[in-house]
């Protein structure tokens, strides 16, 4: 039997059709343990014009550093209260808000720690692969150590941390395409 190899096809447009049963913006529920806190913001091109069809899954771990997932033998507690997982559509002007908790240091590579973080990955419209990102929480001491933020060029950082606003909400955007002011992605 030969088979013929299909061509790639992008994310969108029509993802949503079979995903949105799945949205879930609030990744916690009244007995959710840990800080919750509430991130927002946008989803642009590299002409700073807003992609209204992006969607956001986010991967993380509990306030205890530990994944709900099998192949997370951390010796941590699991929260039954948590799945540390949401899909997050954007709206018409491109922007997006979910609440989920700050999660704890989780352990990295070779000992190391990695700090609090959350797991992106972005699909759009004329993506043939979702991104990979991250977003850090702005000011979090164990920064300084996450081995894979000392990857990222110091210059870039920036684009990883979300920063809370006086109201104490994160804003953290995505930025598709460009030069410095561009999100930074990660191959996988």
């Amino acid at each position: 039997m030969t088979l013929t190899a299909t061509t790639s096809h992008t994310v969108g447009p029509y993802y949503h059709i079979g995903l949105t049963w799945l949205n879930r913006e609030n990744l916690t529920v009244e007995q959710t343990l840990g800080e919750r806190v509430a991130i927002t913001g946008q989803v642009v091109d590299g002409n700073g014009d807003v992609v209204n069809d992006a969607m956001l899954e986010v991967w993380q771990a509990n306030a205890a550093g530990k994944y709900d997932h099998p192949e997370d033998d951390q010796d941590k507690p699991l929260d039954p209260n948590f799945e540390g997982f949401g899909r997050v559509p954007v709206d018409a002007e491109g922007r997006f808000r979910f609440t989920t908790i700050k999660p704890g240091t989780v352990e990295g590579l070779k000992g190391t720690t990695q700090a609090p973080h959350l797991v992106v990955l972005v699909f759009a419209r004329g993506l043939v692969k979702h991104l990979l990102t991250r977003i850090y929480f702005d000011g979090e001491p164990a920064n300084v150590n996450d081995p894979l933020l000392e990857c990222v060029p110091a210059e870039r950082r920036g684009t990883l941390l979300a920063k809370q606003d006086a109201s104490g909400v994160y804003q953290w955007n995505v930025i598709l395409q460009g030069t410095d002011a561009e999100t930074v992605f990660f191959d996988y």
